[in-house]
This record gives C-alpha cells, structure tokens and sequence, in this order.
C-alpha cells in the first residue's frame, strides 16, 4: 500500500510541472484579450465567445466585438502561433545538435527571411510579396547551407553543417547591411529597421491564416518522428548502431524546423531569444524526452510571445517592438541559466 501510495506521488509530482505550460497559456489568453487601451471583462469575452459559438446575440456593444474579433484576435492567433514555431524549432534543433547555445538563427534562417524581406521593401513590393519573400529567403538561406555542408566529404558533417550556417549568415547579415545603406533613409529605412526588431502590430487574419499550413507541415514530421530524435541525441555512432540513418532523419527535422521558423519570420519579423531561451525552461519542466518536450516547449513558447506581445502594446503610448522586450527578458534569465548550472541543462 505505502509502495502504491509513493508512486501515485511520483505520478503527479511529474504531472504538476507538465501542466505549466498549458496553464500559462490560458491565462496569457484571457491577458491579452482583456488589456488594452480599450478593456474587455472576462464576462465579457465569454459572452463573446459563447454567442459566436451557439449562433447568439451577446448583448455587448458592436464597439466590444470589433476589438475582440477583429482587432485582437488575429494579433493573438499569430503570438500563439509565432511563439510555438519558434520555440519548436529551438527544441528541435537543440536536440539534434546536442548543443544548448542552438538557436534556429544557427543555419541562417532568420538572416535569409530578413534579407528577402528587406528586399521586398526596398522594392516597395505590398505587404504579402515582402512576407512571401521572406519565407523563401529562409527556405533558401537553408538550402544553401546544406548544400555547402554536403560538398565537404571526409569531415564531421555536424560540424560543418554549423560552420557553414555561420558563415552563410554572416553573409547574408552583410546583404542586409548593404540594402539598408541603399534604402531611403526617410521612407524605407525605418521600416526596414521596425522590422528587423520584431512586431505583429500590422498582423492581419489572412496572416494568422497563412501561418497555421505552414506551421502544421513543419510540424508534423517533428511530432511524427519524436522518438526518433531522442535516437540522435545519443550521437552518430550510437544511433547508426542503434539502426538509424541519421543522414535522411536530420534532414527531415531541419526541414521541419526551417519551415516553421521561415514562416515564423515573414509574418512577424526577426524575434530573438525565444528559439534559444523556452526549450530550457521546457526542459527543466519535462526532462529531455523530445516526445514531452516538444509540446511543452511549443505551448510555453505561445504563452511566452502571447505575454511578450500583450506586453508590447500595453507598456507605453508607442508600441515597443517585440525584439527589445524578447532580449530584455531573454538575456538576464540565460545568464542565471549558465551561473546556476541546473540538472535540466541539456
């Protein structure tokens, strides 16, 4: 009896942290739905969302149901979506590098998304072609990194695969240099340098809408395959013994993990620290099971952005862009990771 009593304990000792995450989540949510320059009631949302979901009339006033679906709706949808493709990436990318400074900068993606964005405004392309740019510099950027690793036979592939990433993104970050010196320096440049810090202020529901495929098929191989990348994070030789083929198995989760951070991107600009930050706390939350960590590190990373976003529009009269507060948050908490050295650090 004493020995089923301990593990029932143990059983929700493991339970309480997993629950964390989703509970972050819900309360983000109701933050920020309800804060703003405009203030809506939880009643009031749930008479919102319940007349929407029966076919009622909520009694509220037309003022109230423009804010919450038309206003912040979308903004929310695209913060819980950009925060979980980017912290998913992070995970994904850390665990199959078996490094914890990996971050899905690593391989050039946002440096490639950046560089194709910036060239759609430079060209004063419309808002749609500047993201669908951005996308396919992402994608591109990667595809030229492998490339570039591939061609190096004889060698660590791993290692070059992150040699190759840096250089490709120090080139890119040098394209983007160039492109801001040519840019108008009263129109464009300013835009140029919004974006580059991050925002979902111009988020629109054809935005949230576009990212939801592209998050779902990058996804989905990662979900798919998750007990396999608990096989890499053993090494080369082991999971070789093990029966993997690593070479086709690590291409199929970049690919997974690009495409969601390039969509990431193009919709909300380069957002930093949070491919690189969450996974740790998910980490320290799950343990290193890829099966656990994932959706923990995807529903953190969501309620991380959600309350980073909330945040952004509520803090002053002029919105502060995403990559300050992303870096402010970000940077004092990675440093007391590394002094404090906990059992979670991968």
């Amino acid at each position: 009896m004493t020995a089923g009593l301990l593990s029932r304990w143990r059983l929700s000792c493991w339970r309480l942290p997993a629950l964390l995450p989703p509970l972050l989540l819900v309360l983000m949510l109701l933050l920020a739905f309800g804060l703003g320059a405009f203030a809506i009631s939880p009643a009031d949302l749930a008479r919102a969302v319940w007349a929407r979901l029966s076919g009622g009339d909520s009694g509220l006033a037309p003022a109230v149901e423009t804010v919450i679906w038309q206003i912040r709706l979308p903004r929310v949808l695209a913060a819980v979506l950009v925060g979980a493709a980017l912290a998913s990436a992070g995970a994904a990318y850390q665990a199959m590098f078996r490094n914890p400074l990996v971050s899905p900068d690593l391989l050039g993606v946002s440096a490639g998304a950046s560089l194709g964005a910036i060239l759609g405004i430079v060209l004063s392309l419309p808002v749609l072609a500047i993201q669908g740019l951005a996308f396919l510099g992402g994608l591109a950027a990667v595809a030229l990194v492998y490339g570039v690793a591939a061609a190096v036979r004889g060698q660590d592939p791993l290692l070059f695969l992150v040699l190759a990433g840096i250089a490709v993104g120090a080139l890119l970050s040098a394209a983007i240099s160039l492109l801001k010196v040519l840019a108008d320096p009263y129109d464009q440049l300013p835009a140029i340098t919004y974006w580059l810090l991050g925002s979902l202020a111009a988020v629109t529901p054809e935005d949230a809408a576009a990212l939801l495929p592209a998050l779902l098929l990058g996804l989905l191989p990662l979900a798919l395959l998750r007990w396999r990348m608990n096989l890499l994070t053993l090494g080369e030789e082991e999971a070789r013994a093990l029966g993997v083929e690593t070479g086709p198995l690590r291409l199929v989760f970049i690919a997974g993990a690009t495409l969601v951070t390039a969509a990431a991107v193009s919709v909300a600009g380069t957002v930093g620290w949070v491919g690189l930050l969450v996974p740790h706390v998910a980490r320290l939350l799950v343990g290193p099971d890829f099966a656990r960590l994932l959706p923990a590190a995807a529903l953190l990373g969501a309620g991380f952005l959600l309350a980073v976003d909330t945040a952004a529009r509520t803090l002053a009269a002029v919105e502060v862009p995403l990559g300050i507060l992303t870096a402010c948050c970000g940077a004092p908490f990675f440093l007391w990771l590394m002094a404090s050295r906990p059992r979670g650090w991968a």
